[in-house]
């Protein structure tokens, strides 16, 4: 750990949030003087305070320990460089257009590597005059089902949350040019052109 760039880091986000050195001092229980310290690089926050300067900062504890966000580039992505996460513990199901760190139960998380769709994974597709009606031959158990359905194209993301004992089908509002997503607990994520 730096402690002039970790100091310089906490000294911005204590600043964007309005906050003075007291202010910060007294939520974290120490004094405005060890605030002053770690902000002018004379000494660094102890790490036992990481967990809750990283909560009242918004930003990860590696990015305190680094000094730095690093932001991700603006180059123009769209939404076909999607990364999708699911969370092994809660099925919580997260995504980003960008490099993120995506954390969720304490743990943190990979982006799913999409795969071709096999025959279980399939899309069977049915076209009416607004919307897609895509259904899938999987299992949907209390161990076994699929977790999401997510439809993107190159500006939209329209996503469906599916859980167990309900159908493997969707409705996805009808924009050629997309590509369709499915996330299988067991499985992993599988994709294919719609």
């Amino acid at each position: 750990m730096d402690c002039r760039k970790t100091g310089k880091l906490i000294a911005q986000l204590r600043k964007e949030r309005g906050m003075t050195q007291k202010q910060l001092a007294d939520v974290l229980f120490v004094s405005d003087k060890a605030v002053s310290k770690w902000e002018t690089g004379a000494g660094c926050p102890d790490v036992t305070l990481l967990s809750a300067l990283s909560r009242i900062l918004g930003v990860n504890t590696a990015a305190i320990l680094n000094g730095d966000l690093e932001p991700n580039d603006t180059n123009g992505d769209n939404m076909k460089k999607i990364s999708f996460y699911l969370c092994p513990d809660c099925a919580n199901m997260l995504s980003a257009t960008g490099q993120a760190e995506i954390s969720c139960c304490g743990r943190k998380l990979e982006p799913l590597t999409p795969q071709t769709a096999d025959e279980p994974h399939a899309a069977h597709i049915e076209k009416s005059d607004t919307d897609y009606y895509v259904t899938f031959n999987h299992e949907m158990s209390k161990t076994h089902y699929l977790t999401f359905a997510a439809y993107v194209r190159w500006d939209t993301l329209t996503l469906v949350k599916l859980y167990p004992e309900q159908d493997a089908a969707v409705r996805i509002p009808q924009m050629p040019g997309g590509t369709l997503y499915v996330a299988c607990n067991t499985h992993g994520l599988f994709t294919q052109p719609l």
